[in-house]
């Protein structure tokens, strides 16, 4: 990669890292609560109007745009701001939710018969480890639901991974908005049956501008703008070359959120954060080796972020499909 494209993609797991700060921000703005997932409805209304106007439907069926949709944007996102709104700190959430890299690997073993390198098997049990150390450290300061919550963020975006996986989508961003289109409605219906029409409606008349801008950002930078830029370099690169760098998203998220939320992660939580993203980097970074060991397991993409939100590159390192992190995919915004 040239120091321009590798420069662009530190941005998007930049974009990708704060996003969940802006999440944060968006669920507490002014010591209020806002729904977590009308908010996710309204971030979804931003990352489909007016573009699904413009972009052109993926070349796949209609049953994966729904099955993307439903795993890796309504499932991922609306575990995921659930969980925050219940108290997961926003920084340790950018660092859970990368297993589903782990769960990804998994699930492909299960469903598309990709069966696991050692390397790949190695780096899960790590994370187990790493995810178990987190737990660990987190029972002791608070209760372990919204951990659980997120891991089932992640399993649904593996689950998201693994369908825009077998779809081969060509048009990433397509997918990413079309998919997205499934999420307003059910999430906001959701909403209402759980929080209460009252409830709803004055959270919707009495918004917040932080609340507001949140979304904004949620959608366009992390989403649009950071799975634009992301599609384009799995278009031009190995994915080999690209996936590392979601590696520094959880690096930004907890940084971001020391800085912005005054987080700050207990030595328990940040031995198991380390044991966790040295499983992952295990399992995405490949070795040496022939080619044709390399088309044999191929590490998959969308290994990251989170910014919901998999895309995936082919052997020859082109584009395959998927959607964003801690965002969606627009391929995608996990």
């Amino acid at each position: 990669m040239t120091l321009r494209d590798s420069l662009l993609a530190v941005l998007v797991a930049l974009l990708w890292g704060l996003n969940f700060v802006a999440i944060d921000i968006g669920l507490h703005a002014d010591g209020q609560n806002f729904p977590p997932l009308l908010f996710v409805a309204l971030r979804f209304i931003l990352v489909v109007v007016p573009w699904i106007f413009f972009v052109r439907k993926p070349d796949v069926g209609w049953k994966a745009i729904v099955g993307v949709g439903l795993f890796m944007s309504a499932g991922q996102f609306g575990l995921l701001y659930l969980a925050m709104a219940l108290g997961m700190p926003a920084g340790l959430a950018s660092l859970v939710l990368q297993a589903q890299v782990l769960l990804t690997v998994l699930l492909a073993a299960g469903f598309l018969n990709e069966r696991p390198t050692m390397r790949q098997l190695a780096g899960v049990g790590l994370g187990v480890a790493g995810l178990a150390v987190v737990a660990v450290g987190r029972s002791a300061v608070a209760p372990l639901l919204p951990l659980v919550i997120v891991l089932a963020a992640a399993l649904s975006w593996a689950g998201g991974n693994v369908i825009a996986r077998k779809a081969k989508a060509a048009s990433g961003l397509g997918l990413v908005v079309w998919s997205g289109a499934v999420v307003p409605l059910p999430l906001a219906a959701l909403s209402v049956l759980v929080d209460g029409p009252g409830q709803v409606w004055n959270s919707l008349s009495t918004i917040q501008v932080p609340t507001i801008l949140s979304a904004l950002y949620t959608a366009v930078f992390a989403s649009l703008v950071g799975y634009g830029i992301w599609n384009r370099l799995l278009a031009s690169h190995p994915s080999s070359a690209v996936v590392p760098f979601t590696l520094l998203v959880p690096v930004v998220g907890m940084s971001a959120a020391w800085l912005v939320l005054a987080e700050v992660p207990s030595p328990t939580e940040l031995a198991g954060g380390l044991l966790l993203l040295g499983g992952v980097a295990t399992a995405v970074l490949t070795g040496p080796g022939p080619r044709r060991q390399r088309r044999e397991a191929e590490p998959l993409p969308d290994l990251g972020a989170g910014l919901a939100e998999g895309e995936e590159a082919d052997d020859d390192g082109r584009l395959a499909g998927g959607e964003p992190p801690g965002g969606v995919r627009v391929t995608e915004a996990r």
